[in-house]
């Protein structure tokens, strides 16, 4: 299918900034189950064209400025065509050893709730089968509910309390795996929920590296393997690694941000064009109307 996105975050400063440096995950590219129609990314409607190509084979760039900014409007806007692959991405090229997947960080350490539920399922079954087990162990031990965690909550602490979001239950997906000794990381990028929804936010998945498959991405909040209603951005050893933005700010004051996602199945050229524009006219209302957000 074929989905067209519209992606805004705004950044605005109390007073105003006198530096502003941004790393920008915010570029698709080709993988076995997408294909880039059309993409670009914007920063106070100037487009930004110095991404380049990481070691993880994904695109980022690095946004700069010395000059004073009140704000920083960053859209990315596109036309992907996914195709379903029942979650198996394969072998996409890198110049990272999975090993390194293999590594925790503070966001993903497992504690020993999380180690016990691990390996309480049959190592003897498979790497796949003890995968869908874990994600579905996930699902019944930690309730979808948003309000309870935030971006700085613990896989740890998203188990013991038993809720969270797409985030808290990637995260301890991946802590997961790794007890069994299967690298894992975070990916970030968007959903179509249903056929014709319009979704507000970005999403957060996990994938895992199987033996004979390659990379196959795991949705725990779903409890599903990614479908073609999921387009890849960007991954890491966490969310915070995996996050579309993540900057600096040299001022005195405070920072608010707003996000808003727009995604839509687009069918041919025709409405593609049409679903654009509505999406374009959509953001512009919504644009005046951002609410601010600590």
């Amino acid at each position: 299918m074929k989905l067209l996105v519209r992606h805004q975050t705004v950044y605005r400063y109390e007073a105003t900034a006198g530096r502003v440096a941004m790393r920008l995950k915010l570029m698709p590219v080709d993988s076995a189950a997408q294909t880039v129609i059309d993409w670009r990314v914007s920063i106070n409607d100037q487009p930004v064209t110095d991404f380049t190509r990481n070691a993880h084979g994904e695109m980022e760039a690095i946004w700069i400025r010395h000059d004073r900014q009140d704000e920083a409007v960053i859209v990315a806007e596109g036309l992907v065509e996914t195709r379903e692959t029942h979650g198996v991405l394969g072998w996409p090229a890198t110049r990272v050893d999975p090993r390194y997947f293999l590594r925790s960080t503070p966001l993903t350490a497992a504690s020993p709730a999380i180690e016990q539920m691990a390996l309480a399922i049959d190592p003897d079954i498979g790497a796949l089968a003890r995968l869908h087990a874990l994600s579905a162990a996930i699902s019944d031990s930690v309730t979808y509910r948003a309000g309870v965690t935030g971006a700085n909550t613990t896989a740890a602490e998203a188990f013991a309390v038993g809720a969270g979001v797409c985030q808290d239950q990637a995260q301890i997906f991946i802590a997961g795996a790794r007890v069994m000794g299967i690298p894992a990381r975070y990916v970030s990028g968007y959903l179509l929920a249903q056929e014709g929804d319009v979704l507000h936010e970005t999403h957060g998945w996990a994938e895992a590296l199987v033996p004979g498959l390659g990379w196959v991405g795991f949705d725990p909040s779903n409890r599903v393997c990614v479908t073609d209603h999921y387009l890849r951005v960007a991954s890491g050893l966490d969310a915070d690694q995996a996050a579309p933005v993540r900057g600096s700010v040299t001022l005195a004051g405070n920072i608010w941000i707003d996000a808003d996602v727009r995604i839509a199945q687009a069918e041919d050229g025709v409405e593609e064009r049409q679903l654009q524009r509505q999406q374009q006219q959509n953001m512009s209302s919504s644009a005046g109307n951002l609410n601010k957000a600590g």
